[in-house]
């Protein structure tokens, strides 16, 4: 198979869900404005919490087996890697170009998250089916490649809700804490007289037993009566646990497509189940059936979404042309790192 023809056949896929993009543009203009901002807001939404976990669920349970997750055992840790690696290298390009304050974390998150997708999923299907394919008979390609874009594509979401989402979430916190305290001391007194009271001691009009307020050393203040108190250890257990859920948001972790893909996990996998949702003659195969009819409206859905969403960007989003640049060669450096890993 010629070079030319095989650029053809991988160009095919690709071309498709440029066409859907630019489609999405053009219903996002103001002259039509079918897709304007409070739409896209809207079908962004339904996509959320019906299509990515229907789409997630339905393949995940239709390609994946106790064997094969078996087999496969390698594809947690490689998109770990790839995550850990994108992170690497989105946090030097974030020293390099310096970016806004409030753009390091979803500098961070975008690095990090690389090309996982769901563009696979249409891409992978469209390839086997071309004439000259170079991956062996259609059925066959469907088959594995399916196989391993769903895994990929389930693993990529626990990730990403899971780390990707509290890198960001991390870094908007600080930046707002920042900014609080700028404008609680910019209030307090113009002058200067806040710098003083938050970095200094209480006045001396004050109780001698008074503390401190100082914010560094807030929070080690403690009541003579307090100090005395001895805290339970299942109480300072449980306090420690919901302070370290409140910090990493352990609620995203349930997100919709994260549970997609434990369901799916869960129907692939136990045999009981497998046959009663699975197959020609399984008796709740309409289940199935449904999840996977709308899962396919995810990826055109997604593409005019993303159409729509370049529109603010090409009237000029005030972001630097170097840090985007650097953003596209960290994400497309993620299949030279899949290369190395296999």
């Amino acid at each position: 198979m010629g070079l030319l023809d095989l650029f053809f056949v991988a160009s095919i896929p690709v071309l498709k869900v440029l066409l859907l993009t630019a489609l999405g543009l053009c219903l996002a203009l103001d002259r039509i404005d079918v897709l304007g901002e409070n739409a896209r807001k809207q079908l962004n939404t339904v996509v959320f919490f019906v299509f990515n976990p229907a789409i997630v669920s339905s393949n995940l349970a239709k390609t994946v087996t106790l064997e094969s997750v078996v087999s496969l055992w390698f594809m947690p840790f490689n998109v770990l890697c790839t995550f850990l690696i994108g992170s690497a290298l989105g946090w030097i390009l974030v020293k390099i170009t310096r970016p806004p304050r409030h753009l390091k974390g979803l500098v961070l998150g975008c690095c990090a998250a690389g090309n996982m997708g769901n563009l696979p999923l249409i891409i992978i299907p469209a390839v086997c089916k071309e004439k000259g394919s170079p991956f062996g008979a259609p059925d066959v390609c469907h088959k594995y490649g399916m196989e391993y874009a769903s895994l990929s594509m389930a693993i990529g979401a626990i990730y990403l809700w899971s780390y990707v989402y509290n890198i960001v979430r991390i870094f908007s916190r600080s930046v707002n804490e920042k900014d609080n305290t700028a404008e609680f001391t910019s209030k307090m007194n113009p002058g200067g007289g806040a710098a003083e009271i938050l970095h200094g001691s209480c006045s001396e009009e004050l109780p001698p037993k008074s503390c401190s307020i100082s914010v560094d050393y807030a929070n080690k203040c403690m009541l003579p009566s307090e100090a005395k108190m001895k805290i339970p250890i299942l109480y300072a257990i449980k306090n420690s646990l919901r302070m370290f859920a409140r910090k990493i948001n352990l609620r995203a972790l349930f997100a919709p497509s994260t549970t997609g893909a434990m369901i799916g996990f869960i129907i692939g996998i136990v045999p009981q189940i497998r046959k009663f949702i699975i197959g020609g003659t399984a008796p709740l195969r309409v289940i199935l059936d449904s999840a996977s009819f709308l899962g396919e409206a995810a990826i055109p859905t997604l593409s005019l979404i993303l159409g729509g969403n370049l529109l603010k960007g090409l009237k000029g989003s005030g972001v630097l042309r170097w840090l985007i640049i650097g953003i596209i060669a960290v994400r497309h450096n993620h299949p030279i790192v899949w290369s190395w890993q296999e």
